[in-house]
């Protein structure tokens, strides 16, 4: 639990840096809050900060951890003044307790009765992910692309699927998706300058890389 506390604040340290000390403009508070969270999520399915050393110990609270910052994260791209419907929210109550395999059955069935609900798919795409320790599943990849084909618009499939497949080390495959995500973004786009920094930073690991190409 220290690890994490350790962790949050210094997330909230950069948050906190980046919207006052280097006046990051309102509008892109809930992108940048996103991939604050999300990094959390991401380091908690591959880096286990909750473990003492010993490879015996439970994962359950590092998966509860994962799964509350993971629902933070996707809910920090929406309007928190609409109204979520009852599968989502029962969806992240599983979610928020690691029980990802749960949260996707209850999001499969309600996208059966919604399935032009982009924050429905974009979290089925994350649960799958989150059940699968981090990796993109070729249902996890399909969720995402019903939710960008939903709304080619909103930043979430692409960013979320790029953070996964960059974090398990497809560094490749997530350099696609989020030049794929600058493409499609207007250039005063609040998260464009992150994703900008993002792919630069991977150009040059691939470059720097030759097993990479």
């Amino acid at each position: 639990m220290d690890q994490w506390l350790a962790i949050l604040a210094l997330a909230l340290v950069s948050f906190a840096i980046a919207a006052f000390y280097l006046r990051m403009p309102r509008q892109g508070f809930a992108v940048f809050g996103a991939a604050l969270l999300f990094g959390l999520v991401g380091y908690s399915w591959v880096g286990s900060p909750g473990q003492s050393g010993s490879p015996k110990q439970p994962q359950v609270q590092a998966e509860q951890e994962s799964g509350e910052a993971m629902v933070e994260a996707r809910r920090a791209l929406f309007d928190p003044t609409t109204a979520k419907p009852d599968y989502l929210t029962l969806s992240d109550g599983f979610a928020r307790r690691g029980k990802f395999d749960d949260a996707a059955g209850l999001l499969r069935q309600g996208l059966r009765e919604n399935p032009d609900h982009l924050e429905g798919w974009l979290a089925l795409g994350m649960a799958l992910t989150g059940h699968a320790e981090g990796f993109v599943t070729p249902a996890a990849n399909y969720a995402y692309g019903k939710a960008r084909e939903i709304d080619p618009s909103n930043p979430g499939p692409d960013f979320f699927l790029g953070t996964s497949l960059v974090q398990t080390g497809q560094i490749v495959a997530g350099r696609k998706v989020w030049g794929r995500l600058l493409e499609n973004s207007p250039d005063d786009a609040p998260w464009k300058a992150e994703i900008e920094r993002r792919v630069e930073r991977l150009d040059e690991m691939i470059a720097n890389a030759p097993m990479l190409q």
